[in-house]
């Protein structure tokens, strides 16, 4: 049964519901969901080195992402012949859609939009009732279940949803952007890491990230992160239906606090000398700048053997320590 948890907050000033471990009743709200029989897409790019990545993200989806519901994972890939073969679940699917290469980090992630909103309108909406984009270099530890479903989850940074003030939140601040959110405004500061919903609501935000990136780009401005500042605009002014804690993405970097009970996914250590474009596109910099709250960095999932970083071409960060 769901307890009261004193230690976090559970709901929103808009009461809808922020989830985390024991809050929910994982028997129960996957008994409401299953008989709907949704349909579930996962958006990831894995352009360039990124690859690599693929195969512990789909293997550990298999184990953890809404197990014995009816997933795709939609790959936009510019390297087909490097999709690794996994062994899926009954009424899981992998379906490889063929993308060009960049040259820079930020084509690609701005470039996620174009193509996600290209793919939908041509294929996705008539395979899927939910989409979920998320980021491919990221595996999952925990369940991720039902408990996520809603017409439009976001989830928390894991940088600023402790102790952070609205003001120190890294929305894009300059007036001429699209994305642009005033000081003093603001809910909470939402990761582009891992975002979904009912198909069509994902639709309109990912369409309307697309559409105000390319604005900005005919005034030659790039929002400070990309997609992640106007999905943070957008979501300032559409409120997310469900909340997801930080739990719903962690990264292997930083400790477990007491209130993050479990990591369900997880952002990998990273080799930048091998993906150096995954540099560009971390937040590591910035919290070096205006740290959120006191961090130690450290590898900080039990029981993560160093081979599993090395079988997927990661840089181990040595000894595996506890908060």
């Amino acid at each position: 049964m769901p307890e009261i948890r004193t230690d976090v907050n559970s709901v929103t000033n808009w009461n809808a519901p922020l989830v985390w471990e024991g809050t929910f009743d994982p028997v129960l709200i996957d008994s409401i969901y299953k008989p709907m029989d949704p349909r579930i897409a996962v958006a990831v790019f894995a352009v360039g080195k990124y690859t690599r990545f693929l195969k512990g993200f789909l293997e550990s989806g298999e184990k953890y992402f809404l197990v014995d519901f009816r997933v795709t994972y939609y790959i936009f890939t510019d390297h087909e012949d490097e999709v690794p073969e996994i062994a899926l679940g009954v009424g899981r699917n992998i379906s490889v859609i063929t993308m060009p290469s960049a040259k820079r980090w930020q084509d690609v992630v701005l470039g996620r939009m174009k193509w996600a909103t290209a793919t939908i309108d041509q294929q996705i909406r008539g395979e899927a009732d939910y989409l979920f984009m998320m980021d491919i270099d990221s595996v999952f530890y925990g369940r991720f279940g039902a408990e996520s479903l809603s017409r439009l989850s976001a989830v928390l940074h894991r940088a600023y949803y402790k102790d952070t003030h609205r003001d120190r939140f890294p929305y894009e601040r300059r007036p001429e952007s699209q994305a642009c959110i005033p000081t003093g405004q603001g809910d909470y500061y939402y990761t582009a890491a891992v975002w979904g919903g009912y198909l069509e609501d994902m639709y309109r935000l990912v369409r309307y990230c697309y559409e105000q990136s390319e604005i900005d780009a005919k005034k030659n401005i790039e929002a400070a992160w990309q997609e992640e500042s106007h999905l943070n605009k957008y979501l300032l002014y559409n409120k997310p239906t469900k909340v997801l804690s930080a739990e719903y993405l962690w990264s292997d970097y930083d400790y477990k606090p007491d209130e993050i009970r479990i990591i369900r996914i997880s952002q990998l250590v990273k080799n930048y000398e091998e993906v150096p474009e995954a540099q560009g596109r971390s937040h590591i910099a910035q919290w070096a700048q205006h740290p959120p709250f006191d961090r130690k960095v450290m590898c900080s999932i039990p029981g993560t053997a160093n081979s599993a970083y090395e079988e997927h071409g990661l840089k181990s960060c040595g000894k595996v320590t506890g908060s």
